[in-house]
């Protein structure tokens, strides 16, 4: 078996109308087409990766597991996040490893965006 990389992930939001708001208006994300399943939810372009909404309003959200998406610079996303309103939490730094913000979506799903040094 080869594998060649991850296609997407898939979260469950209590609410398509929050989550939209925050994925698309918020962190940037852009939607796009999406088969006529009998649940609802949308798909999300996260750079060149996919995110998939299921709408599952009784869903239990466990607040630590997470996804990780790699940004080009944190102070940028700092100051992003603080003119759209979102909370987040800066994690130290890890010397030579990577520096990190965490934040929850409106459902409670944990994500880290995540600055790679070269």
């Amino acid at each position: 078996m080869e594998i060649l990389g991850l296609h997407h992930v898939n979260l469950n939001v209590h609410s398509l109308a929050d989550s939209l708001a925050f994925y698309v208006d918020g962190l940037g994300c852009s939607e796009f087409s999406r088969p006529g399943f009998t649940i609802d939810g949308a798909w999300l372009r996260i750079g060149a990766h996919e995110l998939h909404l299921m709408v599952r309003s009784d869903a239990v959200i466990d607040r630590s597991q997470h996804f990780a998406i790699t940004v080009t610079n944190i102070e940028e996303c700092r100051r992003h996040l603080d003119a759209k309103g979102i909370s987040y939490r800066v994690a130290p730094e890890i010397a030579g490893v990577n520096r990190q913000i965490f934040l929850h979506d409106p459902s409670g799903n944990r994500i880290e965006l995540n600055l790679v040094p070269n």
